[in-house]
């Protein structure tokens, strides 16, 4: 009976020994096939490089279908269009966007120069601008961008504004969540050196329920004027490294700030505007950006065109 239990734990250990190894090995198969995918997501993802269009050029046929072909050559893979009117000849022309392989982001300004501490705390006022937001879904948008989400700068700084704000883009991405739509929210880039009271935007709040965060860092809005028109990739990838230094260099949100074209503030030769916007593009590279929003007011991109079909990519 001795020698019967002996050889049953000498079988059952071999038996234990080599379940655990097989265990083992399983699960370091698992973890390194989840290492592989997300090392292939990683290498997969695409930097987002957009234009912004005003819903009236959206509406000019030919000029939107030109702006399309052009993009596509200088490698725009994603177009931020306004809406702010329901249009039939609007969402004609950006189904042409998934045609052609371009993502729609509708953008909607909320308060246009800013709200009042009324319209901001007026529930049914956020109920009538989501209504575009579900023509824009219908028109095939793939994303929502929301600007002008703050305070007018006259009402004075208060540590609720930006609580107040917050409540909102929540409302909103609760209701895009039921339709697995993402929320992009603009913000100034003056937030990303930490929380604006007087408008009411910290960006550390708003990552909490967004899912991309678009700061608007413009050399032209930053003082004093003068130096930062001669330091652009500096104003950029200064403030982008302050936003990441706000979560410890973990930002739980995609980050996609806005550039511009020109500097309102001072004139630039044809040369000196190319190398101001490659400069800013460079910037947003090298600070770790997922991509790059390029503003224009009246939609002209000639010049950033240039700058991406001429000048050495990263």
């Amino acid at each position: 009976m001795k020698s019967a239990h002996v050889r049953w734990l000498v079988l059952f250990l071999l038996t234990f020994c080599f379940t655990q190894s097989s265990i083992s090995a399983d699960v370091k198969a698992g973890a390194d096939e989840i290492a592989a995918k997300m090392q292939s997501q990683k290498a997969n993802t695409v930097m987002l490089k957009g234009i912004y269009v005003t819903q009236e050029n959206a509406e000019n046929t030919p000029f939107f279908n030109s702006l399309i072909q052009h993009a596509k050559a200088a490698g725009i893979n994603t177009f931020i269009v306004d809406l702010e009117l329901v249009s039939s000849r609007y969402a004609q022309n950006v189904s042409q966007l998934q045609k052609n392989n371009i993502r729609y982001v509708a953008r909607i300004i909320m308060f246009p120069g800013g709200g009042t501490p009324d319209q901001i705390t007026t529930e049914s006022h956020w109920k009538r601008k989501y209504n575009l937001i579900e023509h824009a879904i219908a028109y095939g948008a793939k994303e929502i961008q929301l600007d002008y989400i703050r305070y007018n700068t006259r009402n004075g700084a208060s540590s609720e504004h930006a609580k107040n704000i917050y409540k909102i883009i929540h409302w909103y991405k609760n209701q895009l969540a039921q339709q697995n739509i993402p929320l992009q929210v603009d913000v100034f880039g003056i937030s990303s050196f930490g929380e604006e009271k007087n408008i009411g935007q910290s960006v550390t709040l708003f990552s909490q329920t967004i899912d991309t965060l678009c700061p608007m860092v413009y050399p032209s809005h930053f003082v004093p004027f003068a130096k930062h028109v001669q330091t652009p990739y500096e104003t950029v990838y200064d403030s982008l490294v302050a936003i990441k230094d706000q979560f410890a260099n973990k930002v739980p949100v995609k980050l996609v700030p806005y550039i511009e074209l020109s500097n309102y503030h001072y004139p630039l030769s044809h040369a000196k505007k190319l190398a101001y916007i490659y400069a800013q593009i460079r910037a947003a590279q090298d600070a770790g950006a997922d991509g790059w929003y390029a503003w224009s007011a009246r939609n002209q991109y000639d010049n950033l065109f240039k700058v991406l079909e001429t000048y050495p990519a990263k």
